[in-house]
């Protein structure tokens, strides 16, 4: 059976990943600190649901089907054997020596690198616990895997790593050197420690940038469910740079399914494999940069009022300027993830927007 581990496994991202490989058949470790940097009952639900989901793919070991044994498909897949299960690990990725002892008793096919403080406008505030969480925490990954390399190192890092930079479509090959914020500088600075592994290590790494993820059980941090929660309340939302910025939002269940694809695209060493076109590899490390994003930037106000559609309301909104670090566009291309793994994400707002108000509602009871 193969190993994953998935830090973050009780956020947004990371308990979808899990879920994910689990139905794909992957035994997974997940580990999280539990923070409450948000609520931690949301966190707690969606561990909940892995549990649950490890227990019914057990139940399925009797037949020769299950969910459990699901494998992947199409060219990047991550694939697994046999019926995947979970198991919770309580920590935080930055206390000393906790990841090398996982890695020393797990040895892990696949890492997915999850486990971040997140959120642009908190780094102002508090940049003491992006400096721990993001950079002494991957830091302790890195070393972690220094001692025990699994076959495939996925790290997460974001859009905002583009910073200042003006040229759209964001392609993985840009410049990215003007971070606006302490957490996409922290980020960007993941991207530098995980190459510089990867040259002396021979660790294969891949960096996803991905661009404002939303969906249910998503971050009660995020304007999506910021908007939604005023507006079922009939209370003003606040709208930045008075509403002119576009976002380029991607589905959750599609940028998992991106991660998840490129699991199965390692990084070859340089002179090994054939790049494709427009490969971000670099010439002297098992590294390459892949954005995953929906291709299609969305204006604030069409995502508001995908929001008023979805919750049969209207929104009183607050215009604001624009919120320091913040910028006014995102947008990806993704060419390089299209030509790895032959897809890309496509769920429309609209679409993605009705299924999180509808699981918001049900969640909440409202």
């Amino acid at each position: 059976m193969q190993k994953a581990l998935v830090t973050g496994a009780a956020g947004f991202i990371g308990a979808r990943c899990a879920a994910g490989l689990m139905a794909r058949g992957w035994q997974v470790t997940g580990l999280d600190a539990l923070t409450d940097y948000y609520d931690v009952t949301l966190k707690q639900a969606r561990l909940d649901r892995l549990a649950a989901q490890a227990e019914n793919q057990t139940e399925d070991r009797a037949g020769s089907t299950g969910p459990g044994s699901a494998q992947g498909t199409g060219p990047g897949s991550a694939q697994g054997t046999g019926q995947g299960g979970f198991r919770f690990v309580h920590e935080r990725v930055e206390s000393p020596g906790a990841l090398a002892a996982l890695f020393a008793e797990e040895r892990y096919d696949l890492v997915i690198h999850l486990a971040a403080q997140a959120g642009v406008r908190y780094s102002i505030d508090n940049p003491r616990a992006y400096l721990e969480s993001n950079i002494a925490g991957t830091f302790e990954l890195l070393e972690a895997a220094r001692a025990h390399p699994p076959g495939h190192m996925m790290l997460a890092s974001t859009s905002s790593a583009y910073g200042a930079e003006t040229e759209m479509p964001y392609v993985e090959t840009m410049r990215a050197d003007h971070q606006m914020s302490f957490y996409a500088a922290t980020k960007k600075a993941n991207e530098n420690m995980a190459h510089s592994y990867a040259h002396l290590f021979g660790l294969p790494v891949t960096m996803f940038r991905f661009f404002t993820v939303y969906g249910p059980w998503g971050r009660p941090d995020m304007a999506l469910f910021k908007f939604t929660r005023a507006i079922l309340e009939d209370a003003p939302i606040d709208v930045y740079n008075h509403g002119d910025m576009k976002r380029d939002f991607t589905y959750i269940d599609d940028l998992v399914a991106g991660i998840l694809a490129l699991a199965g695209a390692v990084p070859p060493a340089p002179g090994e494999g054939d790049p494709v076109e427009g490969d971000s590899l670099s010439p002297v490390a098992p590294f390459r940069v892949v954005n995953i994003g929906n291709g299609a930037p969305v204006q604030l106000t069409d995502f508001i009022a995908a929001i008023e559609a979805a919750t049969g309301r209207t929104a009183r909104r607050n215009l604001m300027p624009m919120q320091p670090g913040d910028v006014p566009a995102t947008w990806a291309d993704t060419t390089l993830l299209e030509r790895l793994t032959g897809g890309a994400p496509q769920t429309p707002i609209a679409e993605g927007v009705a299924r999180f108000v509808a699981w918001y509602r049900d969640y909440y009871g409202v």
